[in-house]
């Protein structure tokens, strides 16, 4: 329902502007359609070097009756530009909310504070709110055509409840978690208006 209102709001503000080349971009990020995870971006000029850039993912299916890896998440980002907006340098501030419901995945990773190992054997489900700031750069391959990398660093605060199994719903604990580190990356295909 979130993400429908969120959609809804996007699509409305597109309507209402007076759009001029270069003024709104819409992006597909390649690294979350590689996770099979539904994503969109909006990108609308402010100022000469300013831009808006609001973006959301959702990824609504199971990977199996032992696996779950869902999640929504909006991910706004104000933009400032080096050169010209939509090319080349920029600098992103971000804000990131989203919502999960992930376990039962395999794997030995520990980073930055965070222990990925416990999804092996449980699955939490919960929220999480946090900030941060990225570099990118855009790559121009067309009149309406750019390719954009960016990575992004900060913080992010999750509230949680810990479940036995991916697969059921017995409820073994919660707890919270402050994770600094990486909190953007996107390679993102840009189609410019």
């Amino acid at each position: 329902m979130k993400l429908k209102f969120c959609i809804s709001l996007l699509l409305g503000m597109l309507c209402c502007m007076n759009v001029k080349a270069q003024d709104v971009a819409i992006k597909t990020n390649l690294l979350y359609d590689a996770t099979a995870t539904v994503n969109l971006g909006v990108e609308v000029g402010l100022a000469p070097k300013w831009t808006l850039d609001v973006s959301g993912n959702l990824n609504a299916w199971n990977i199996d009756q032992n696996t779950k890896w869902r999640h929504w998440m909006a991910q706004p980002e104000a933009r400032y530009w080096f050169c010209d907006r939509f090319s080349r340098h920029f600098l992103g501030f971000h804000a990131i909310g989203g919502q999960y419901n992930v376990g039962g995945i395999e794997n030995s990773v520990r980073f930055l504070g965070s222990n990925f190992q416990n999804l092996s054997q449980h699955r939490y489900q919960g929220w999480g709110v946090g900030a941060g700031v990225g570099y990118g750069y855009a790559f121009i391959l067309g009149k309406h055509w750019n390719l954009e990398l960016e990575l992004g660093v900060g913080y992010i605060y999750t509230k949680y409840d810990v479940f036995n199994c991916a697969g059921c719903g017995r409820n073994i604990g919660n707890g919270k978690h402050h994770y600094f580190g990486p909190t953007k990356a996107a390679i993102n295909l840009v189609y410019l208006f």
